[in-house]
């Protein structure tokens, strides 16, 4: 019988007697091994080699990656810098993951780089720190930022420029794209031509030859419209990441942006699920933004956009103590962009379209009051039965601080009863449909469609109370940095005479005399006795956002 054994190279290995003299060799190479990946002495001098990464993501592809990589020591997620951003007053770092490290105050370190440099030699608390987020002090020029908790780190990478840079993006229902960029320094309320201007689709930027280019549809202010190609459309709702997008500029001297910008898809509902809603752009209003919310929530307005602007006074804390209840329905949003509030504005003009029917856009010290016997809700409807109608443009009295010296413990609609006589400006509530394909904003109003128009409410219907020159501490927060896009910041010698700044103010936040006193021509306690008779509770005689109880 013949022999049925299958051919086995091991044995014909061992028979041989060759592994007698590879041995020798493999134990060579583990001993080279060890000492090369391990630290040694040589010459009295410790030596230790430091692994150089490679490592990069689509998701990162606008951001340089540079620096030593660390080892993770934790069951979480692991640490993971998504985006460094560099802005004027500070450095924002936004994690891939939610993270454990606002537990570990002491541990957490900002960590510098210098250029062409593995070792950090400089070492900061971080300002502020959330889950998300980690604010830290402006890096050095030319630095690359990482950050520590111990023991673990990550890699160091080297932050963009807010002013240079495609930092937001949306799908549109009509399957065009908004790319919302810094950088292009476009005029004003004005549509530039769009044939100079182009849209850049890709999952990594690096492969240029993997990039897909459209043309815009219509540039204006921050914001580019931009056809999407069909590959991208059919990949959006399969794809793990959408792909990124930034703006080309194109002819002589053309340039493309650098992107951190993924198109995010809007949903599409059947029906309009709230009559009123209102946008916002804050920061640092945790205090005052209950008594928002609260009242505006008694009068008809049934859910929040809040853009948040880089606030840093657990603002986050108020907003989910409000989110447990049915009659505060609010989506938090962090918009932490430097001087964006018209393109947040627009943002959120398209968020809301698919579920408001009217959206306001109000800041936190301004409240909707009706002297009249009418509601939101009747002012509403009587326009809602005019179509051609897209925005109503409500009148702002301007409040002083009434004779206080500190922040009422009531709130503003009841601390402040002294405004100037005649109003400034206006603050407009829109349908989101009507607005101008090109978005285009002033703060104030919107550009609407062809055949749609704005009506001027009367003030004896619906007027705004703008709380918007309140005592001293409070109101001196507005040096710190005006958030609209084409306004000046009060500190800046420039338009000193504008009508957004506090007459005779100048450019310093040094507190008048007379302070206390201005902005004192006509005595209304309209909304404030509206409030105490409708707020106010019949066993404690206190108002539900007394700020004495904390927020």
């Amino acid at each position: 019988m013949k022999d049925r054994r299958r051919w086995n190279p091991t044995n014909r290995w061992f028979r041989s007697g060759l592994w007698r003299c590879a041995l020798p060799v493999f134990l060579c190479c583990v001993i080279a091994s060890t000492l090369t990946f391990s630290t040694f002495r040589l010459f009295g001098v410790s030596f230790r080699p430091v692994l150089a990464s490679t490592w990069q993501t689509p998701a990162l592809s606008a951001i340089s990656v540079d620096g030593p990589v660390f080892p993770q020591f934790s069951d979480t997620p692991p640490l993971h810098i998504k985006q460094a951003i560099a802005f004027p007053d500070q450095l924002l770092l936004f994690l891939e993951h939610p993270s454990p490290i606002s537990n570990q105050e002491n541990n957490l370190r900002c960590l510098y780089f210098p250029p062409s440099s593995n070792q950090s030699n400089l070492q900061l608390h971080p300002i502020s720190f959330s889950d998300l987020i980690v604010r830290c002090p402006v890096p050095p020029r030319g630095f690359s930022v990482s950050i520590s908790n111990s023991p673990v780190q990550v890699p160091a990478i080297h932050p963009r420029p807010w002013d240079h840079l495609s930092y937001a993006s949306l799908l549109d229902t009509d399957n065009t794209t908004l790319v919302f960029a810094k950088g292009l320094n476009l005029r004003p309320a004005r549509l530039s031509d769009p044939s100079r201007y182009g849209c850049v689709f890709g999952w990594d930027f690096s492969k240029q030859k993997y990039l897909l280019s459209t043309n815009a549809v219509s540039v204006a202010q921050e914001i580019i419209r931009c056809k999407t190609p069909l590959s991208v459309l059919n990949r959006l709702h399969t794809a793990k990441k959408p792909p990124l997008v930034s703006v080309n500029v194109k002819g002589r001297g053309g340039f493309t942006l650098p992107s951190i910008a993924h198109p995010e898809i809007l949903g599409r509902g059947r029906r309009k699920e709230y009559k009123m809603c209102v946008c916002t752009m804050l920061r640092n209003q945790a205090k005052f933004l209950k008594e928002w919310i609260i009242y505006h929530a008694r009068i008809g307005v049934e859910k929040w956009f809040i853009y948040d602007n880089n606030s840093d006074d657990n603002i986050e804390q108020v907003i989910e103590s409000m989110s447990g209840s049915p009659n505060y329905n609010i989506t938090h949003r962090l918009w932490p962009w430097v001087k964006t509030q018209e393109a947040g504005f627009a943002h959120c003009a398209v968020h809301a379209r698919d579920s408001c029917e009217w959206v306001g856009f109000l800041d936190v010290d301004e409240f909707l009051f009706f002297p009249a016997d009418v509601t939101l809700l009747d002012v509403l409807q009587n326009y809602s039965s005019r179509p051609s109608v897209g925005e109503l443009r409500t009148a702002c009295h301007s409040f002083g601080p009434s004779g206080l010296k500190t922040a009422p413990e009531d709130g503003v609609t009841v601390g402040y009863t002294c405004r100037m006589g005649a109003p400034e400006r206006h603050k407009s509530i829109i349908r989101p449909e009507a607005l101008n394909p090109s978005l285009i904003t002033i703060v104030h109003h919107f550009h609407l469609k062809e055949g749609k128009t704005f009506v001027d409410v009367d003030r004896g219907t619906m007027v705004i109370n703008h709380y918007k020159y309140q005592v001293w501490e409070v109101f001196k927060e507005k040096f710190y940095r005006r958030v609209a896009t084409y306004v000046a910041d009060w500190q800046d010698e420039e338009n000193v005479g504008s009508k957004d700044r506090a007459p005779g103010l100048g450019t310093k936040a040094v507190e008048p005399p007379d302070w206390s006193s201005r902005f004192c021509e006509v005595h209304d306690t309209g909304l404030r006795d509206w409030v105490l008779r409708v707020f106010t509770d019949s066993n404690t005689r206190q108002l539900p956002w007394y700020l004495k109880q904390g927020i």
